[in-house]
């Protein structure tokens, strides 16, 4: 197969479902090699199938990224096996519910970032070498339009992203003068199982499906790509 991300070795958070797994199957149909994290194991082999029937391979890694030594060991993983990395994105993330500051459990709060936050940090730290290590590295962070203003009872939720908008930037900027780029997407509303929990009246018929955003996140993986700290807009197509 020969694609646009042929013989990259992409690795892709939350893979299991929704944003993530169509970014996978693309990346597939690409030419690229996967390597794919989600928790649930069950949900990652029926992915496997459809990764090796495009005729690719996927490593499949079942990881709550909450384990945050758990992500270095996975770093480590891939440098004995690849000594490098071509393309991460970092997608998985939590919504922690809706609701009043005041109101919400500290044990909620602690996941959201966690998960939002500081294991895509983790994710920087441990997989940077890698990415320096291709000739092209490309680093990719999923983020929300909750980030444009203020936005009441989504606290956790809009602290995170922004959280991670002012980190990914940062990252951006002290790789200026490598072949690394790093970029963030707002994928825009989108027909997913979070978008469902956060909007649970919603007809989602009319919503685009993942499948229909993955373009940007495609042309932010190319070698050819020399975008750096920007936040795109994913637009259907």
């Amino acid at each position: 197969m020969s694609g646009r991300l042929n013989g990259r070795i992409a690795l892709v958070t939350g893979a299991s479902r929704g944003i993530g797994r169509a970014l996978a199957t693309r990346f597939a149909e690409e030419g690229a090699d996967l390597v794919l994290v989600a928790r649930t194991t069950g949900a990652l082999e029926e992915l496997d199938d459809e990764i090796q029937a495009l005729g690719r391979h996927a490593t499949l890694v079942p990881l709550d990224l909450k384990d945050m030594e758990a992500i270095d060991r996975l770093g480590a993983a891939l440098y004995e096996r690849h000594g490098k990395l071509d393309i991460l994105v970092g997608n998985a993330a939590q919504l922690g519910g809706l609701g009043p500051l005041g109101h919400c459990k500290p044990t909620v709060w602690d996941d959201v970032l966690a998960v939002n936050v500081t294991a895509n940090w983790r994710l920087i730290r441990s997989m940077d070498p890698l990415l320096r290590a291709s000739e092209s590295g490309r680093a990719i962070f999923v983020t929300s339009a909750v980030t444009d203003g203020v936005f009441p009872y989504w606290g956790p939720y809009a602290t995170s992203k922004a959280a991670l908008e002012a980190m990914v930037r940062t990252y951006a900027a002290e790789v200026t003068k490598t072949q690394v780029r790093v970029n963030l997407v707002d994928p825009g509303i989108v027909r997913t199982e979070m978008r469902a929990k956060a909007f649970p009246g919603e007809d989602p018929t009319p919503l685009p499906t993942p499948e229909n955003i993955t373009g940007i996140f495609v042309d932010l993986a190319e070698p050819t790509c020399v975008r750096n700290g920007e936040v795109m807009q994913a637009y259907t197509k």
